[in-house]
């Protein structure tokens, strides 16, 4: 890409990002470093502070390369916007940590190196965490964990309706567990519809689950897991309040005690050692058997482009020491993320035996921007949500709403 394309590209996405951030403050760390030798470090975990094990590894990454990390934690959005204009106005920080769906937005705006430019390892790495970060047959960066969907389950409630959670392999012996569940007076599962991109994230494993592909969201297998939805919401299994819940509200309501299931993330682990019940999680079903492949949440680790080429040698150093194995199971321990790396999911599954499941539904997991998707994506999970929100609201049928979605889908 020549400079002038390359500078185009930064100024058509960086023109949204602009609007995205038009009123808020602007951080003095996008004017570089005060020093020559440090190198800034941009990440979106604001909620480490100072003296937390991950920044403790910056600056422990740092030292091992000779220079000064200067750290800066960001809001996911505030910071993918920061990173666009950042890139448009040439002042790039060295290593840049984003939301893996991220990374395709910013390749293709020219905003970042690969790992190839950089020599930097990644044959280590899952085939399928890493294609998240890969557009064009070009990887550009480094995944540093990730999390994703699961189902927990109520021991004490699914124990007393006489369901074996062990039993639940597919779709339909689900549906079943949850005939059993409202037989019994209690209610079925909980999840997340809302009409964001949280929606989406939920909705994704029954899809792909179905056989459907993000290319093709009116397919009959795309029907088939809508409807899925929509009979349970129909039927009692699922509350009405789905089309209104974040991952977050979904989670409390499981947490009363009243739901036999819920489909959430890893990032609840900690809030589920202090649920008033005894839980357990299993993989989500997919329609045939055997666990269907969710989104993969989690970040890379990339080296944005700079004018200085003489700082990627460092750059490079520190993203290694960042993502080498056992820096990756501090790390990934701290963020309750699965490593991207088999040998150290075995260690954690190994230390931890609950991450079992979610070790075996992260290798089957599929990043939301792959198959080639790349930018793309935003606009067909937008679609898609909105189809989810008509169904579910009686507003059309599934086969109508996804009609619609695949329509507008090809048009934005």
């Amino acid at each position: 890409m020549t400079g002038l394309n390359r500078r185009r590209r930064l100024a058509a996405v960086a023109v949204i990002a602009l609007a995205a951030v038009t009123g808020s403050a602007c951080s003095s760390s996008t004017d570089g470093p005060a020093d020559e030798g440090a190198y800034l470090v941009w990440d979106p975990y604001p909620q480490f502070a100072d003296d937390s094990e991950w920044v403790a590894l910056l600056k422990k990454c740092g030292t091992s390369a000779g220079v000064t990390v200067e750290r800066t934690g960001y809001d996911t959005t505030d910071l993918t916007n920061k990173a666009l204009l950042a890139a448009q106005q040439g002042n790039s920080p060295d290593v840049l940590i984003v939301d893996n769906p991220v990374i395709s937005t910013l390749a293709e705006a020219g905003a970042l190196t690969t790992t190839d430019d950089n020599k930097l390892d990644v044959s280590a790495m899952e085939k399928n965490l890493l294609g998240a970060g890969q557009s064009d047959g070009k990887t550009y960066g480094v995944p540093i964990g990730a999390n994703t969907l699961a189902l927990y389950y109520n021991k004490d409630l699914l124990t007393a309706a006489g369901v074996d959670p062990a039993a639940v392999k597919d779709w339909a012996s689900l549906t079943a567990a949850l005939t059993t569940v409202k037989a019994k007076g209690k209610k079925g599962i909980t999840f997340s519809a809302i009409g964001t991109e949280e929606g989406s994230f939920q909705f994704l494993p029954w899809f792909w689950g179905s056989g459907a592909q993000l290319t093709s969201l009116d397919s009959p297998q795309a029907v088939s897991a809508l409807t899925l939805w929509t009979d349970w919401v129909k039927q009692g299994h699922a509350p009405n309040s789905v089309i209104n819940n974040t991952q977050t509200t979904s989670w409390q309501e499981f947490a009363t005690g009243d739901y036999a299931f819920a489909e959430n993330g890893t990032w609840q682990l900690a809030n589920a050692e202090k649920l008033g019940f005894a839980y357990g999680t299993i993989a989500i079903p997919a329609l045939a058997g055997g666990p269907a492949p969710a989104p993969t949440g989690g970040e890379f680790v990339s080296i944005p482009v700079q004018k200085n080429t003489g700082r990627y040698e460092t750059s490079q150093q520190l993203v290694a020491c960042l993502t080498n194995a056992d820096n990756l199971l501090t790390t990934d321990t701290t963020l309750s993320y699965v490593a991207p790396v088999a040998a150290v999911q075995e260690r954690q599954a190994t230390a931890d035996p609950k991450l079992k499941v979610w070790v075996e539904a992260v290798r089957a997991a599929k990043g939301r921007t792959g198959d080639n998707l790349g930018t793309k994506y935003p606009k067909i999970s937008e679609s898609l949500w909105t189809a989810v929100q008509s169904a579910l609201s009686g507003g059309k049928s599934p086969q109508e709403a996804l009609t619609a979605a695949q329509r507008a889908a090809a048009t934005r």
